[in-house]
């Protein structure tokens, strides 16, 4: 099952007909879109705009194929989970976001272990073939708490402990 998001703060309608033409291309293939405020209503897969985390953490969990925007919350779920990612980022220039700082987190996170980032509509919907055949390896994951070691950094910082070097 691929499980799809735009994630929370924006609508992203080139992502979400994409997969919706993919879904249409490919109906032996379970596809779920949540959507957010995007106007575009898929018309080949089901869909919500907005789901409880709950509901949202089961299905990233169950998906075989996690494809997203490249936001952070999103990625550090899915890394959480030691899910496989197809990740498309919002363009600044076609209004998808205000920054481009999608971008650069691709730039940054693009080489990680389980994830593929790709720079168009046509590039994502080719992937989500490829890779519910050819599944990414993944890596270890990420935990979901911070270190000990951080934990103690901050707690310094905040009491005015200077570190030690």
């Amino acid at each position: 099952m691929i499980f799809a998001s735009v994630g929370s703060m924006l609508p992203f309608e080139r992502f979400v007909r994409a997969v919706d033409d993919w879904a249409g291309a490919n109906p032996d293939k379970p596809v779920y879109i949540q959507i957010g405020d995007t106007d575009y209503e898929p018309r080949h897969a089901p869909f919500t705009r907005m789901m409880p985390m709950t509901e949202y953490r089961e299905r990233l969990t169950n998906c075989d194929l996690f494809v997203a925007h490249v936001g952070m919350g999103s990625m550090m779920q899915a890394l959480q989970l030691k899910k496989q990612m197809l990740m498309l980022p919002r363009l600044h220039k076609l209004g998808e976001h205000t920054t481009d700082h999608q971008l650069h987190t691709a730039a940054r996170f693009g080489h990680t272990k389980g994830i593929l980032i790709v720079d168009d509509v046509p590039a994502l919907q080719r992937e989500m073939s490829h890779l519910l055949e050819q599944p990414l390896q993944t890596g270890e994951g990420i935990s979901d708490s911070a270190s000990p070691e951080l934990v103690g950094h901050v707690r310094d910082f905040l009491a005015g402990v200077k570190p030690r070097h």
